[in-house]
């Protein structure tokens, strides 16, 4: 029992301390170890940190992490909004829908909020101040759009998911994550367009609209990448970890060779910087291991799952509870570190009300991207605000709306499993 405080309690005072996500799972999960078992657990622990990352499934996790980072920095984002401005057209609020449309699309190759955020937000945030739109109504309306890239295939936490949940088949969860991730864009675009039109927004876009063929010509080779992914898989020709090494190496041929806007310096400057990412993510699932491990072993996560079935017997209930919970996560924690932690817990209680693995992953990323532009530490508002050049409390007034709007979405999702998991049936994968 005291273990068991030390694990769960232990963790949340180092949270709340200020330590970073990998260092609190570790130490939470180290000192719960050495209290509750013995000194050869402790010297096991190097093991089960190696062992958590040691599984093929997760190579996929640092190739999309290049992946995106090549989509980004290749000029990819700047021609996907000249195609979406020849599609929209100038009109109040079209710019707001542009950076919608092209964080939906990008979303389709980094499978990261973040990194979708900065790629858009770079590119659209100056022309929509010129365009009338008030800087923190842009980083709000960019950073619930990007948070879209957590459902949008190919999802990193998604993969995470399906290695977290034995027997959850990954290509169903990327299929399961299209429909409500289209439906959360459409969720976003709802309040950009009506806050647009009562403010008067993007009343000077101007008249000139791209043409659309020589624009869709440019934008083709972005436009291709998610094609090659999920057609890939779908066909079989790959897995998604070798979906991961092709996506890398048709990234490289448009940058390099198509676009022409990576020579060399460019080249390496992507592969450093997204081998420091991925070596981030790839600490935190280690550490995670052992805080895992710890909590299964000492039977901390199965207290946990039952105090919770405790309190109420009714799926729904419950189900709300979980929700209200990952919400509060995601506010300040990022998608992955939030799998790595409550699923050991939710996967009891899946089991007990029979939720639907796939159904349930993704309304687990809808929740969590929720979060990821829900002040007051919110991941991908940091990143719009920083690129705005705003203080992130001057998002509230504009940023409550798209929140109250994927909320409701969210709920459509779980009052209709169908909407996720239609697209997974009709291929045949199993769900």
């Amino acid at each position: 029992m005291t273990a068991n405080l030390v694990l769960l309690l232990g963790f949340v005072v180092l949270l709340l301390a200020g330590t970073p996500v990998a260092v609190a799972l570790g130490v939470a999960g180290l000192a719960a170890i050495f209290i509750g078992l013995d000194m050869y657990a402790v010297a096991n622990t190097a093991t089960i940190a190696y062992t958590s990352i040691a599984k093929y499934p997760l190579i996929a996790i640092p190739l999309f992490i290049l992946t995106g980072m090549i989509f980004e920095r290749s000029g990819v984002a700047a021609r996907l909004v000249r195609l979406a401005q020849a599609v929209v057209g100038p009109r109040r609020g079209g710019l707001a829908l542009v950076a919608i449309l092209v964080c939906l699309i990008m979303g389709g190759m980094s499978g990261s909020g973040p990194a979708d955020a900065a790629a858009v937000a770079t590119v659209m945030i100056p022309s929509m101040m010129k365009a009338g739109y008030p800087r923190a109504f842009s980083a709000s309306i960019i950073a619930a759009s990007a948070s879209t890239a957590i459902l949008i295939p190919p999802s990193i936490a998604l993969i995470v998911y399906s290695i977290l949940v034995p027997g959850t088949d990954l290509r169903a969860l990327f299929a399961a994550g299209l429909g409500p991730g289209l439906l959360a864009g459409l969720a976003v675009a709802l309040p950009a367009l009506l806050l647009s039109r009562r403010h008067g927004f993007g009343v000077d876009e101007g008249t000139e609209r791209p043409p659309l063929r020589a624009s869709f010509i440019d934008a083709l080779p972005g436009l291709f990448a998610p094609v090659v992914i999920l057609g890939g898989l779908r066909s079989g020709l790959f897995t998604p970890t070798e979906a991961a090494v092709v996506a890398v190496f048709y990234g490289l041929i448009v940058g390099v060779f198509l676009h022409r806007s990576m020579g060399l310096r460019e080249v390496y400057r992507v592969l450093a910087d997204s081998a420091s990412v991925s070596a981030v993510v790839m600490i935190i699932i280690s550490l995670a291991g052992i805080f895992a491990w710890a909590g299964s072993t000492l039977g901390a996560f199965d207290a946990a799952a039952a105090f919770i079935l405790s309190l109420s017997d009714n799926a729904i209930v419950v189900l709300l509870m979980v929700m209200v919970v990952l919400l509060l996560a995601g506010m300040v924690l990022d998608g992955v570190s939030i799998y790595l932690i409550t699923l050991p817990l939710l996967i009891p209680i899946m089991a007990t009300f029979d939720w639907n693995p796939v159904w349930f992953g993704v309304l687990m990323a809808m929740n969590i991207a929720v979060g990821q532009f829900t002040p007051p530490v919110a991941v991908n508002l940091m990143v719009t605000s920083k690129i705005a050049g705003i203080p992130i409390e001057a998002t509230v007034r504009w940023v409550i709306w798209p929140i109250v709007a994927m909320l409701a979405a969210m709920g459509l999702v779980i009052a209709f499993p169908q909407i996720a998991l239609w697209l997974p049936d009709a291929l045949g994968y199993r769900t």
